[in-house]
């Protein structure tokens, strides 16, 4: 199995808010926020691994800012951490202006695992970290990797 770089896998996907995406408080329903990215993790993790993929935790997801109606909303996913069939993957979204100006509204980090043709998990390619960011958050995927495995240890 060849390793792959985060580049291979970079994922972008962009939505104009309509009504049906709208709470009653007039901003992004969180749920479908929630969808969106759970969507481009799994095709980052499908093109890293070139297999099925679940999602096995959203380990983190923090609302920063709020979206509205019209908003064009950018979603933008790369994977920055595998172990031997997981793969955790960041999904950044932003609001983005006319102009082209984007502020961020989430940051979510989510681990997908590889699926064989039976559905159980797989191995998947190894990842080619390259720059300082890669790296830096390939050493913040390993601290969260940690964390996630003490924490299922201790029924977390």
């Amino acid at each position: 199995m060849e390793p792959k770089h985060v580049s291979d896998s970079i994922t972008e996907q962009v939505q104009i808010l309509m009504p049906s995406h709208i709470n009653g408080a007039d901003r992004l329903f969180g749920g479908q926020l929630v969808e969106w990215i759970d969507v481009v993790a799994a095709v980052v993790a499908r093109r890293h691994s070139s297999r099925n993929v679940t999602t096995a935790a959203i380990d983190n997801l923090q609302f920063k800012a709020g979206a509205f109606i019209n908003n064009t909303l950018v979603l933008i996913g790369h994977i920055t951490y595998v172990g031997k069939t997981s793969m955790e993957v960041r999904v950044d979204t932003y609001v983005e202006d006319l102009f082209g100006v984007r502020k961020v509204v989430n940051r979510a980090y989510l681990v997908m695992v590889a699926l064989d043709e039976n559905g159980n998990p797989t191995e998947v390619p190894q990842l080619i970290v390259e720059t300082e960011s890669e790296q830096a958050e390939w050493e913040s995927g390993k601290k969260r990797h940690a964390l996630r495995n003490k924490r299922r240890k201790e029924g977390y």
